[in-house]
């Protein structure tokens, strides 16, 4: 009976969400100008309906796009006419999303029964925010939960504040899940937040940093978003507002700060998945950073973590003048990345937005280093495509792990290196 059930919650969960049956990720490489802007133009073509899940940026770094079912042949025979080199990643996109909807059903009644949060599963956006206050209600006064502001839908915002006490100290900020889709970000933070209650008064670096330091996390970033991926578009990356005039609903909100706002990198068509937003901060989820970041007036550090990769990466996205203090940052990414390796031998590359990944415009880490955040860094966690977005439960662990140690190389510089 209780496998009936389970199959029911499945079938039901899987018939609200937009399928992807047939739809293909595929991995292109172009050799040359004339073939990147080939593939760039693929995103101009709006009845493709192409998904670029890695932007072009420049020849020889990888591009990938999730092509839907009717369009794989067609497009598959535009590359090979022209020359360009591909390769199929995800055969079944809807494949792998079944399965990922499969282990949650299952590991959630798990935690049902045993009573157990369970880190090793994605979990929706309701449970987070039940959660939160499971766990700071657990913290022994360690953690508390602010209100930062209030989505186009209406849910809260909120941020988890590590503090043990003290007036306008020094903080650090980490936000995750900005992207929707991405949620091995949110995972990540959840496993994180429980090490650093669990790791204080035994740990050196953690309590040193909590005791002289401020730490902000914001959880999910996107609440609308994120909660969308979960019930009706598991690969929605945007926000959810409605602005007037636009047909098409959201905006990239890691396009929508102020810095170099609507510039390269970003689109002015409200149907792409990088639109940066009638307006800088005209997301209440951007604004909501913005405003609380700015008040505060004593943050050190602002680190973004995203999926996926596998870089390491700092100012700046918009342009290719390397930061006053490039040299400094260059320098504790190598250190972060080589800590993080350490853990279970996963290898990132790493340095300024702008030469390791593409071109961005309005960003939140360009955005925090211009307001003088010296440490301001963005993580791509796993993988490098294999599942890209539907990164399998079954890492999650392995990756919170791993992030938490190239984290807390990034966090203890910053305390050791105050300015």
């Amino acid at each position: 009976m209780r496998v009936l059930l389970l199959l029911s919650a499945f079938l039901v969960a899987v018939n609200s969400q937009k399928t992807f049956i047939g739809d293909q990720v595929l991995r292109i490489t172009v050799n040359n100008e004339e073939q990147l802007a080939l593939v760039s133009s693929l995103q101009e073509q709006e009845h493709l309906n192409i998904d670029f899940w890695l932007e072009p940026s420049k020849p020889l770094l990888p591009i990938d796009i999730q092509v839907p079912r009717e369009h794989v042949q067609s497009v598959k025979a535009l590359l090979e006419f022209n020359g360009v080199s591909y390769s199929t990643l995800i055969e079944d996109l809807q494949a792998l999303m079944d399965e990922e909807e499969k282990e949650m059903v299952l590991s959630h009644h798990k935690e049902r029964n045993s009573q157990t949060f369970n880190y090793a599963s994605y979990h929706t956006l309701d449970e987070i925010y039940t959660w939160m206050d499971s766990f700071v209600a657990s913290s022994s006064g360690l953690v508390s939960k602010l209100q930062i502001g209030t989505t186009f839908e209406n849910r809260p915002i909120y941020v988890l504040r590590f503090s043990t006490g003290g007036v306008n100290r020094p903080a650090i900020w980490i936000n995750f899940g900005i992207h929707a889709r991405e949620w091995i970000s949110p995972a990540t933070s959840l496993w994180f937040a429980n090490k650093l209650v669990s790791e204080y008064g035994k740990d050196s670096s953690v309590s040193s940093l909590l005791n002289t330091m401020d730490l902000y996390l914001e959880i999910v970033t996107n609440p609308d978003g994120y909660s969308f991926t979960h019930t009706n578009n598991r690969m929605w990356r945007k926000t959810r507002s409605n602005h007037a005039g636009t047909s098409c609903k959201g905006v990239d909100p890691n396009r929508n700060f102020d810095a170099n706002f609507g510039g390269p990198g970003a689109s002015g068509n409200a149907c792409s998945s990088t639109y940066y937003g009638p307006y800088v901060n005209s997301e209440k989820e951007v604004k909501a950073i913005v405003d609380f970041v700015t008040n505060h007036g004593n943050f050190k550090s602002f680190i973004d973590v995203h999926s996926y990769s596998q870089l390491l990466m700092f100012p700046y996205g918009y342009t290719s003048t390397k930061p006053k203090d490039y040299n400094e940052l260059m320098e504790l990414s190598k250190k972060s990345i080589t800590a993080l390796a350490s853990v279970h031998g996963t290898k990132y590359r790493y340095g300024p937005i702008l030469t390791t990944i593409y071109q961005s415009s309005g960003s939140s880490i360009d955005w925090a280093y211009d307001q003088g955040i010296k440490y301001a860094f963005c993580f791509e966690l796993r993988d490098t495509g294999r599942y890209g977005f539907i990164l399998p439960a079954n890492q999650i662990i392995a990756t919170a792990e791993e992030t938490y140690v190239g984290l807390m190389e990034i966090l203890d510089h910053v305390r050791l290196n105050p300015y």
